[in-house]
């Protein structure tokens, strides 16, 4: 039984849906709590959420990390401040486990609505391309692990840029989650013990320092690492030179 054009267009629509629904809530959020998830919201509301962990440890964890997973999904503006929540109300240490787990899931959502929406398609046009779009498919299959732990530790990269892109170009599912999942270590670690340090910032009505990221003690060993990722990339770059 052949498709007709009303058939088509109605599958194609129902794979897109989920990536349209996250636009709109992307926009939604944009638009609405930009000034709701931010770092004045989290002082007001210290006493009342330390208070639900308290009473209530296991839940707020897994509230917590829905909440973060959520944030990442749909894009929308306060995943900072999230991050210092976690580090707030668990410490450095289980912290920044929930952290990464959130964020992870998240990406992890938005990569799939990516993949069924356009990824798919993209990269299987990609693949049956010819001359600089093929070569340009075939150098990022040959450094996918390289590209995927670049984009999670330079901290220039925006998270949604990160979690889109590799949907694509064809990038494995298991292997953008195991490199999303260690890739954001080293700036997940920073941001929650900065979270962690957020109740003496509190007493003194202060703010926290987020461009310490950015400093040279934390943004150069970023750079080291992102290095390190790049070099087999190089390595096998410079062994295909042809020699002149």
């Amino acid at each position: 039984m052949k498709s007709t054009p009303e058939s088509t267009l109605f599958l194609r629509a129902r794979r897109q849906l989920p990536l349209i629904l996250i636009a709109c809530g992307a926009i939604a959020g944009a638009l609405f709590l930009r000034d709701v998830l931010d770092f004045q919201a989290l002082a007001d509301n210290r006493e009342r959420l330390l208070a639900l962990r308290d009473a209530h440890y296991p839940v707020a964890v897994a509230g917590f990390i829905l909440a973060y997973a959520t944030l990442v999904t749909f894009s929308l503006p306060g995943a900072t401040v999230a991050t210092l929540t976690g580090g707030f109300l668990f410490g450095t240490f289980p912290g920044v486990l929930f952290n990464m787990t959130g964020a992870t899931i998240g990406a992890a959502i938005l990569f799939l609505a990516a993949r069924k929406g356009l990824g798919d398609r993209l990269a299987a046009k990609m693949d049956a391309s010819e001359g600089r779009v093929a070569r340009i498919k075939a150098g990022i299959d040959a450094n996918q692990w390289e590209m995927l732990f670049l984009i999670r530790l330079i901290p220039v990269v925006p998270f949604f840029v990160a979690n889109l892109l590799p949907a694509l170009v064809g990038v494995p599912f298991g292997r953008f989650v195991l490199t999303t999942f260690v890739g954001i270590i080293p700036g997940a670690l920073v941001y929650t013990s900065v979270g962690a340090g957020l109740g003496e910032i509190f007493e003194q009505g202060g703010t926290p320092d987020l461009t310490v990221i950015f400093s040279a003690e934390i943004l150069l060993p970023l750079l080291g690492l992102a290095a390190l990722a790049a070099l087999p990339a190089v390595i096998r770059m410079l062994r295909k030179t042809p020699e002149v």
